[in-house]
């Protein structure tokens, strides 16, 4: 029979165990004993449920208690010399200082800098190295958890992050070439390898997705230099895994590099698998991601069953594994907890533990298993009779879609036109200061948001505390003198979440969380059919804030792109199909905001680039349909109404022209982490719109000084105009609590002020 297996688990718990325990720990209320006692319980019974799945091999050293590539980092001691001084106190508490920045005991840290991992939402910790950089092997936390898999009676495989995509996924502080630490790397890998293999590991997985990228001759000879080095050394056998895509002009590379296995993904794509099969050198394993690990669907076995046929025809059973794509850590852990889903709805999906059952169900027939056999015909059956479940197919949103015309992306005027009538009819001072959207979401709001969900709140006590809050929220931003006013959002309980509650084709669950970052998790929604508008979504509580007050305030509204990435997508339509039916049902969103007053409306896009494919080929069809989604969204407003939009994690490198062609007014990115280095892009371009570089990181609990504010901005005007400059946060407050932001607006206020008063003594 095939092996059954997969190269990663999802980390917080069924209930958001990990996350609980984290911010235990984080606030002083837990010791750091009871925090890795939680993880520990997670991790076994993790391994048990993969097991019962129907696992032969489980994967260990895929937990983190906050992010895998930070591990590495630190398992290597590549540890930036201003945070050694923790670590030489407390291990743990300079662990979570690179994460999440550090102020206490005399210590004062950002954070290291975080960015997207690959086109996911899940963020890494980006690791900071230079020029002779030394490497050690500082830790044994992978050969803890294959001796804890052991002990537990489970054939057990390592993983770990390859040498040379830990390096590429790296920034040198210095301007250094990163691959030049190759050399110095290298020994911590062999001894690391040498210390599985004589702990008794037969194999050990080395994860290379940048072998899914585009490189050039540089990258290659770095990946040969790295695995002959290791070939020649005492370790287990080595599984080459790569994912999120085709190995395509690098599979002659990955193919030729003195391993044992190579992993490929199949899910992402399929039209690679003959190419795979030609190149693989006799003997070794091929391990297929034949199942979706970033969606929820279950797969098809039309598709599925004859491609492991026919690996299985050219390399025999023993020398074909079966896995998910990629690591479940993208989806939610178990569908059977979601008892309140419509069971016709739930039929055809499959979460973590599911997508391994079905793993298994594969390597059955393969076997010539009858049930199996059986079990894969009724799945096919059930998904082809997919498209008559009610609420899939929308026939009107299919003909207004049909009949958009190429007006529907365009604004009335220019943006130097635009930006000439907002300014006469809405002065505002220079420097205009406001926020991203989101205030803190307080214990009060949540149990109240619950309380009413489940029927013990009624809504008109519901909604007399969201208007208290919201009043709260207004009159704190006019005491401390902010410019441009949001409600924050009180009424909301994820910016994608909320609006997919209000449109036809979404679908929800109880349990589907997945980790974005640290301990901080989301419940992406799922579209399952066309998406529609039913009401107005937001006009209500913007109405209420802005006749609390005479300043100006921001709709905030999730843009449709970042409503396509953030949800588990229909895979029956082509994505940008679903992300059009998005654009014009946000769109009614926002004629009817400005309808109702409401003059200043942000679109968010924080996950525009996200959705970037990861082939520079493929990257102008994607530009065109998710700018062009962006713009049919805002398309048709008068030019008195200004369009911001948000953008985090972003490298601006790659898509400033296609910002640019999204013609906001104004859009707020996220700089503070970076020292405003994402601004670069910007200024090459010579970016004309206005500019909002964050100067709050919300992603710690770190409150900077005015002085470091006043840093950062001047940083800005070192390239931008002050016309131009606009000034935030880095993103929503939603997450932090309500002490921390209060004193930090208001060091943002203070900054804004003196960097006036520069400018005019200047002037």
């Amino acid at each position: 029979m095939s092996l059954v297996t997969h190269s990663g688990f999802p980390r917080i718990g069924l209930k958001r165990e990990l996350k609980r325990s984290l911010e235990s720990h984080w606030r002083g209320e837990a010791p750091a004993q009871a925090l890795l006692d939680t993880a520990r319980g997670l991790r076994r019974r993790h391994w048990r449920l993969a097991v019962d799945a129907g696992a032969h091999v489980v994967p260990c050293n895929d937990f983190s208690l906050y992010d895998h590539v930070l591990d590495t980092a630190v398992l290597f001691d590549a540890i930036p010399s201003r945070y050694r001084p923790i670590f030489a106190e407390n291990a743990l508490d300079g662990y979570f200082a690179m994460a999440r920045g550090h102020k206490r005991d005399g210590h004062d840290l950002a954070a290291l800098e975080m960015t997207k991992w690959f086109d996911t939402n899940y963020h890494y910790l980006v690791p900071e190295l230079e020029a002779n950089q030394h490497f050690a092997l500082t830790g044994d936390k992978p050969l803890a958890e294959f001796r804890e898999a052991r002990e537990q009676g489970h054939q057990a495989r390592p993983v770990l992050l390859g040498p040379v995509s830990f390096l590429l996924l790296s920034k040198t502080v210095d301007g250094s070439d990163r691959l030049a630490l190759l050399e110095a790397l290298l020994p911590a890998y062999i001894e690391l390898l040498g210390q599985l293999a004589d702990a008794g590991a037969d194999w050990v997985q080395l994860d290379e997705p940048c072998l899914v990228l585009d490189l050039d001759g540089d990258d290659h000879a770095a990946y040969r230099q790295a695995y002959a080095s290791l070939a020649e050394a005492h370790r287990p056998r080595l599984l080459l895994a790569s994912y999120f895509g085709a190995l395509g002009d690098n599979l002659t590379l990955a193919s030729t590099l003195p391993v044992d296995g190579l992993h490929i993904d199949l899910a992402r794509a399929p039209e690679q698998l003959d190419a795979v099969l030609d190149a693989l050198p006799s003997g070794h394993i091929l391990s297929v991601g034949v199942v979706d690990g970033r969606n929820v669907w279950r797969s098809s076995p039309d598709r599925v069953l004859p491609a492991l046929r026919k690996a299985r025809e050219r390399l025999g059973g023993d020398h074909l594994w079966l896995a998910p794509s990629c690591s479940l850590l993208h989806v939610p852990i178990d569908l059977e907890a979601e008892t309140t889903l419509d069971p016709k709805q739930r039929a055809p999906m499959a979460f973590a533990r599911q997508k391994i059952e079905e793993l298994r169900v594969y390597a059955d027939a393969l076997a010539d298993q009858p049930e199996a056999m059986a079990a894969l015909a009724a799945q096919q059956a059930l998904l082809n009779a997919q498209v008559h479940t009610p609420g899939v197919i929308n026939t009107e949103v299919r003909s207004r879609l049909n009949t958009l015309g190429p007006q529907a992306s365009l604004r009335r005027s220019a943006y130097a036109m635009r930006r000439m009538t907002q300014s006469e009819i809405r002065p505002l001072p220079p420097l205009p200061t406001t926020t991203i959207g989101s205030f803190p979401q307080t214990d009060t709001l949540r149990k109240a948001r619950a309380a009413y969900r489940s029927g013990r709140l009624d809504e008109d006590a519901y909604e007399a505390m969201l208007q208290a809050e919201i009043e709260r929220v207004v009159r704190f931003q006019e005491a401390i003198g902010l410019d441009v006013l949001v409600h924050g959002e009180p009424e909301r309980n994820d910016m994608v979440e909320y609006f997919g509650e209000q449109l036809d084709g979404y679908l929800f669950t109880k349990l589907g969380w997945v980790q974005s970052y640290g301990s901080r998790c989301v419940k992406p929604p799922v579209i399952y059919g066309d998406v529609a508008r039913r009401a107005p979504m937001t006009v209500r509580w913007s109405s209420y804030a802005q006749s609390l007050t005479t300043k100006p305030m921001k709709g905030m509204l999730t843009g449709p792109v970042t409503m396509l990435q953030w949800s588990f997508v229909r895979d029956d339509l082509p994505r940008e199909t679903v992300c059009r039916q998005m654009a014009l049902a946000l769109r009614d969103e926002v004629h009817d905001l400005e309808a109702a007053g409401i003059e200043i409306i942000q679109i968010d896009e924080p996950a525009l680039r996200e959705g970037l494919p990861l082939r520079h080929i493929d990257w102008p069809r994607y530009l065109d349909w998710a700018v062009e989604c962006f713009r049919i969204t805002a398309g048709g407003v008068r030019d008195t109404t200004q369009i911001h939009t948000h953008m985090c994690y972003s490298e601006f490198n790659d898509i400033i022209e296609a910002v640019a062609a999204m013609d906001a007014d104004v859009i707020s990115i996220e700089t503070s982490r970076s020292r405003m280095e994402l601004l670069d892009a910007f200024v090459r371009f010579h970016y004309p719109n206005g500019i909002g570089p964050g100067v709050y990181d919300i992603h710690s609990p770190r409150v900077p000084a005015v002085e470091e504010m006043l840093d950062l901005l001047h940083k800005a005007l070192d390239v931008l105009q002050p016309a131009q400059l606009w000034i935030n946060p880095d993103c929503g407050l939603k997450t932090r609590g309500w002490p921390e932001v209060e004193l930090a607006l208001r060091r943002m206020v203070d900054s804004a002020r003196q960097l006036r008063d520069e400018l005019q003594l200047a002037a």
